[in-house]
């Protein structure tokens, strides 16, 4: 299968690089110091299992994704209207979207461009960074996907690329309800996200001093609320499942904290003001998240 991959960082870096490994074709977006460096010297993933280095197609040109059948959407939800608008004209009819991306907003994004029947998404659960241009370092437990359509007649080939993703050593299931585990994802994203990014320090200071730790149980039951109230099946108690994640996620740099120190747009309003602005239209009060909110906005402006 022919593969792109918009977004070269971390996310993208780790699964494309294993796809390509497992002998599909596959081209890379990237920019700048990491495109450079991924030209003169390929990419290589840094992975508790082991270590891959593979040379492929890294380009800046969208024109270069003409002819490929699955589009891996990986940039920082930041740019997600840019590059789909950019790429919408240049991709096959027939090729599919799917969003490897934070939060639940940008399925809305890309199906505004392409179309629902052409959109995918994933739960990603990776615990990964971009050490250097052209060096993914994958840490914790092995990475797993969990992915879904959002119009019920693409199942069959939701189905085709879970097995190809596993043909490439890549934990992949299907869910027919994958916006609820999108949801369960936000809300570990926004439990620890945002204070990682305050504080500038990993998960693990969290869960080491009483007064961060009750902040972010706070926010993760705010995150809990407002999903509850838009009719996601998600157990009020599941606060409990997401603080024990956590305790394996103990060195583990958030992707805000990772912007945030590498001096980049965090996503902010992806994990951050979509709840807090959900919250708002059903009538759900989120007070600890949207404090954390607008300093983390000030901060960044």
């Amino acid at each position: 299968m022919r593969i792109g991959i918009a977004g070269t960082g971390a996310v993208g870096g780790y699964f494309g690089g294993l796809l390509k490994k497992a002998g599909n074709e596959v081209i890379f977006l990237a920019r700048g110091n990491n495109l450079r460096t991924l030209r003169e010297k390929g990419l290589t993933i840094e992975g508790e299992v082991e270590k891959i280095h593979v040379r492929e197609t890294f380009t800046e040109q969208y024109e270069s994704f003409s002819n490929v059948d699955l589009l891996l959407f990986c940039v920082k939800s930041t740019a997600t209207s840019e590059v789909a608008k950019m790429l919408q004209p240049i991709l096959k009819k027939d090729c599919l979207i799917m969003t490897l991306q934070n939060g639940v907003d940008n399925e809305e994004v890309l199906s505004t461009v392409f179309g629902e029947k052409r959109v995918l998404t994933s739960a990603t659960y990776i615990q990964a960074t971009l050490k250097e241009p052209g060096v993914v370092k994958q840490i914790g437990v092995s990475p797993k996907l969990v992915i879904g359509a959002l119009d019920n007649s693409l199942t069959e080939k939701v189905n085709d690329i879970s097995s190809l993703f596993n043909s490439a050593n890549i934990v992949t299931y299907t869910s027919s309800d994958i916006l609820e585990m999108k949801w369960k994802k936000l809300i570990w994203n926004v439990t620890f996200n945002p204070i990682t990014a305050l504080i500038e320090s990993p998960i693990g200071t969290i869960l080491d001093r009483e007064g961060l730790y009750q902040t972010a149980l706070r926010i993760c039951k705010e995150g809990i609320a407002v999903a509850r109230k838009l009719g996601f099946d998600i157990d009020e108690n599941y606060f409990e499942t997401i603080m024990t994640q956590g305790q394996m996620a103990r060195n583990h740099q958030t992707s805000m904290l990772q912007d945030k120190l590498g001096r980049n747009a965090m996503e902010l309003e992806s994990i951050c003001g979509y709840i807090v602005n959900k919250g708002k239209q059903v009538k759900v009060d989120t007070p600890v998240l949207e404090t954390i909110y607008h300093i983390l906005a000030y901060q960044q402006n």
